[in-house]
């Protein structure tokens, strides 16, 4: 059976895969919007529920967890109490801000939810707004801290409703009348009225947070991201789009480093009921060349030195010391754990916190840090002393270890191999050191350095290459491709219209296609774990972008199109999709594919040299 056929023959009508676990009908992972503040987010459904929320930082422990089990893991919900005929989902204008229209035989209201931009504390304003006739509305705040486990203490403290436990408390202010435990409240809104909410996250030993104004914090934030958004330099005919991918990035990014997570939650499932549910609030370096280059194309200067910064900070000096993955403020251990108590998305689980693959050794990751540190330094200007040494020391720590098995660029847990696009990556870090000592008139004998970056492409072409298939296969000796090796034409070892480029490409078409979209590869046996995966999204505009450089420009457009029109009502998009199921699989928004989307698109508009890794 399919993964498609799985979906649809656990899959009830709106409630998700039919497993009886997780979040209410109508909130599956592609009815939410992103809300955030530069420092955490939240995701609200078009019912009206915020079912996710770490408070007050990305990688905090959740308040709201409902995505992940049940409403009483936490949620806030806010929706007409009548059955709603009709919903309207939409971001007002180029912000963060959400409104949902609700409409009921009883009139019509809105829900205006956002987060205004963080000055001293992390708040969550939620405004209700009489649009026709009169409604009744309800209120459910359910908080549970510890990620959906601890049932806090409710009083009332200083003319707010409070919730404590442990190190967290939430303060409720606004709304109509006193809300009593677990935070219920019902309510009628008319036509023209407006009322307001405010919840606000402190420490329970700290002073109460500042009362918000709701309405100067709404033309606040909409002025910031309307703001932000007028600085960006667009790809023409696909403005939408990229805006919306851009504002998820720079929601995505943490304020005080610049750091930039792949994505706000954790534990949603690359397979229905499975066990592949991870935690993706930390910054991947295999990311990174793709976010430099995103905020670079978009004429985001700022952010893409901010991040470039952070990135050396959190690395420090030491090259055979590099993590595949840092935590937001540079942390490196990121320790793995299960939270037993959440029943997982649709039954998926186990529900995991923190991340086990940060201490996996991929060869790939210098190559990727080489890449971002080459076009950091072309983004300054100027090659600093810092990058230098570390575009040697990067080199160098290849030289030492590129002929060693790895767990590859999709962090397998199952055995090593010599995944053929991990030696493609240890010449590109070998590849920008060259390049580096040529462009600057380095005083360094480049000599080895060139023998050592034809030793890599030889090998790579020998051992990775199936010449009866006139293919490049997933590991030395596989008789199976995987979508990395479209680095191979993206990164510049070989060209794009090369023959044995040709033909990986058609084999990934014949293999990892079997619905228009791009599996990263075949699970069966290689990764250790049990499942399937739907489509890989950045893989699938990867092999859009590779299209446009061989020519295939109608290809291009079309595979391109296609994967625009999987987004949401919103325009988000999971890291994964299932194809004839219609629907995203794993965390959400997700920044890998919001980044390839980003980086194809101008690569569509304009061409010119894909800006992977060149």
């Amino acid at each position: 059976m399919t993964l498609t056929e799985t979906v649809q023959a656990r899959e009830a009508p709106r409630t998700g895969w039919g497993s009886g676990t997780g979040p209410e009908p109508g909130t599956i992972i592609e009815d939410h919007a992103l809300l955030g503040d530069l420092y955490t987010a939240a995701l609200v459904a078009r019912d009206g529920s915020i079912d996710f929320l770490c408070l007050p930082d990305f990688d905090s422990d959740a308040c709201f967890a409902s995505l992940l089990g049940t409403p009483d893991n936490g949620r806030w919900k806010i929706a007409p109490k009548a059955t709603v005929r009709e919903v309207r989902h939409r971001y007002r204008g180029k912000t963060l801000i959400v409104e949902t229209e609700f409409v009921t035989d009883e009139g019509a209201v809105r829900l205006v939810d956002f987060m205004p931009i963080r000055k001293q504390g992390p708040h969550l304003v939620r405004w209700v707004e009489g649009l026709r006739g009169t409604v009744t509305m309800r209120s459910d705040l359910r908080p549970r801290f510890a990620n959906g486990y601890t049932h806090p203490l409710v009083s009332r403290r200083d003319g707010a409703t409070a919730a404590v436990a442990g190190p967290d408390a939430l303060y409720l202010r606004g709304g109509v009348g006193e809300a009593v435990p677990p935070f219920e409240l019902e309510f009628t809104v008319q036509a023209g009225q407006r009322i307001p909410f405010v919840l606000s996250w402190a420490r329970p030993y700290d002073d109460i947070p500042t009362p918000v104004d709701p309405e100067v914090a709404l033309r606040e934030t909409q002025s910031f991201w309307e703001g932000w958004a007028s600085r960006l330099r667009l790809p023409s005919g696909y403005e939408d789009v990229v805006v919306r991918s851009l504002l998820t990035l720079k929601a995505c990014s943490f304020r005080p480093t610049g750091a930039l997570v792949a994505a706000p939650t954790f534990g949603l499932p690359e397979t229905p009921g499975g066990e592949r549910n991870w935690d993706y609030r930390f910054c991947w370096v295999r990311d990174a060349a793709l976010t430099l280059n995103a905020f670079m194309r978009a004429g985001l200067t700022d952010e893409a030195d901010a991040f470039g910064d952070w990135l050396e900070n959190a690395i420090g000096g030491a090259p055979n010391e590099l993590q595949i993955m840092y935590g937001i403020r540079g942390e490196r251990r990121l320790t793995e754990v299960t939270l037993d108590w959440l029943q997982g998305y649709e039954g998926a689980r186990p529900v995991r916190i923190g991340n086990g693959a940060y201490s996996q050794f991929q060869l790939d990751i210098l190559g990727e840090f080489a890449a971002v540190l080459h076009n950091h330094m072309r983004l300054k200007g100027k090659l600093t002393e810092r990058g230098k040494t570390a575009l040697k020391t990067l080199a160098i720590q290849v030289s030492k270890v590129w002929m060693q098995p790895d767990h590859g660029i999709w962090e397998m847990r199952g055995p090593k191999h010599a995944f053929t696009a991990s030696k493609v990556s240890a010449w590109i870090a070998i590849d920008r050191w060259v390049r580096t000592i040529e462009e600057h008139g380095l005083e360094e004998d480049k000599a080895p350095w060139v023998e050592l970056r034809q030793t890599l492409f030889d090998e790579v072409c020998s051992k990775g290459f199936d010449a009866r298939r006139n293919t490049f296969t997933q590991y030395y000796g596989s008789k199976h491709v995987d979508a990395s090796l479209l680095v191979i034409p993206l990164s510049g070892f070989l060209p794009p219209d090369d023959p044995r480029v040709v033909g990986t490409v058609k084999a990934i078409e014949e293999e990892l296609m079997p619905e228009g979209l791009v599996l990263r590869y075949l699970t069966e046996g290689v990764d250790g774990l049990s499942g399937d995966e739907g489509a890989f999204l950045a893989c699938s505009f990867w092999l859009a972008s590779t299209y446009q450089l061989q020519g295939r420009h109608e290809d291009a457009r079309r595979l391109f199109e296609k994967l625009l029109g999987l987004c949401n009502d919103v325009g988000l998009l999971a890291e994964e999709y299932i194809p004839g199921a219609g629907r995203l699989l794993g965390n959400f928004p997700q920044a890998f594919s919001h980044l390839a989307l980003v980086s194809c698109a101008y690569l569509i508009t304009e061409g010119g040299k894909h800006p992977l890794h060149s």
